[in-house]
């Protein structure tokens, strides 16, 4: 009984045994890994500093008046647009109306005075020559008629003056811009020495942005300035606070990089035109400035790009399919993309995906890669 089962036993392994060597044979040799790869080449690009701004409006007017009264009216909508030269206030004039009259009168009094002295003066002129009246008397007519032709010019000014102030009792924008909300209403007693301003206006179709930077900046910007890039300004692309570009670019004013004497930061302005108001005074926006160009520049997807121990590495792949790691050293980083400054050369095929199952020795089927899209609906 005992042989019996052994026997059946040793039947039954070696069937398994045959089995298993049957499916060994069976089973397809192994293919080669795909992964995907890129050529390097080299490509032109600007290598750029995303730096945090403030906005600037382009221009700022304080409303003060130029005469005390009372406000009689509001002549705009706060927070809306004026034009240089548009009513904003209207102060009481009918004192300065009634002070405009006193004067008119008062010049026209000194006119008839004066003309009155002309007509004695030429009265008298014949008669000193015929020896009938006296040379002091001739004398002191001219200084009469020379008093009363002053007198004319002085309430000439006077009443200038006069109407200068009831010109001054409407408050006019002095630019054309966006008016922010009024600082005083209607029945509010204002006077020209005030400190507060009765509303303020800002200049936004173009503005300025300010960006500070690292002192370091300094050296970058003048080397800007000496390639003969001021003429128009280095061009500045502006970025929204969600990371959308502004339609217009901006340009670096040159004239504007001073030095900021508490933090020793560099504070470049950068003018933009604003269209369409999306720019507003006070908004933290970012710019990228450029910093350097290269005509012959080596990029890399940032994926492909590893760190361990030993440094910075990529993995390439030669024209035999082997795998090989490269030490490299990387700069500036643009769109996904990282700069390589040292490490490879033109025409090296650098792993992006699929490096995760590598191995050593393994050999490798190179595939195209193509930078994925995004096809996610938007909302």
């Amino acid at each position: 009984m005992r042989r019996t089962f052994l026997a059946g036993l040793a039947f039954c392994a070696s069937l398994a045994l045959a089995a298993c060597q049957n499916e060994q044979q069976a089973a397809p040799p192994p293919s080669e890994m795909e992964v995907s790869v890129v050529t390097v080449s080299p490509e032109a690009v600007v290598i750029t500093d995303e730096l945090p701004g403030r906005v600037v409006a382009y221009r700022i007017a304080q409303i003060r008046p130029q005469v005390g009264g009372l406000i009689e009216r509001r002549l705009f909508d706060q927070g809306g647009e004026v034009s240089a030269g548009d009513p904003l206030f209207q102060i009481d004039a009918a004192p300065f109306r009634a002070e405009a009259k006193i004067a008119a009168a008062a010049l026209k009094r000194a006119r008839t005075t004066l003309a009155q002295a002309e007509k004695q003066v030429r009265r008298l002129e014949p008669l000193v020559k015929a020896a009938a009246v006296s040379r002091q008397s001739h004398d002191d007519a001219v200084a009469t008629r020379d008093q009363a032709a002053a007198d004319v010019e002085q309430n000439q000014a006077v009443l200038e003056r006069r109407e200068l102030d009831l010109d001054f009792a409407t408050v006019r924008s002095p630019l054309t811009g966006r008016i922010d909300q009024a600082m005083v209403t209607e029945g509010a007693l204002v006077v020209a020495s005030d400190p507060t301003p009765l509303a303020t206006v800002r200049q936004i179709d173009r503005v300025y942005i300010d960006l500070r930077q690292p002192a370091s900046r300094l050296s970058v910007l003048r080397a800007l300035a000496e390639r003969g890039e001021t003429d128009q300004g280095a061009p500045v692309e502006i970025l929204s606070s969600d990371g959308e570009s502004h339609p217009v670019l901006g340009k670096l004013l040159f004239s504007g990089i001073s030095v900021d004497p508490g933090t020793g930061d560099v504070i470049a302005r950068v003018e933009v035109e604003n269209p369409h108001r999306t720019l507003l005074p006070g908004m933290f926006v970012r710019a990228r400035l450029p910093r350097e160009r290269k005509p012959d520049a080596l990029l890399v997807p940032l994926q492909a790009v590893q760190h361990d121990g030993d440094g910075t590495l990529v993995n390439t792949v030669d024209s035999d399919g082997n795998v090989q790691q490269k030490v490299i050293t990387t700069g500036a980083e643009i769109d996904g993309r990282v700069v390589i400054e040292q490490g490879l050369h033109p025409g090296d095929r650098v792993i992006v995906e699929g490096q995760d199952r590598l191995t050593p020795g393994v050999v490798v089927k190179p595939m195209p890669w193509h930078l994925p899209r995004d096809d996610t609906p938007q909302s």
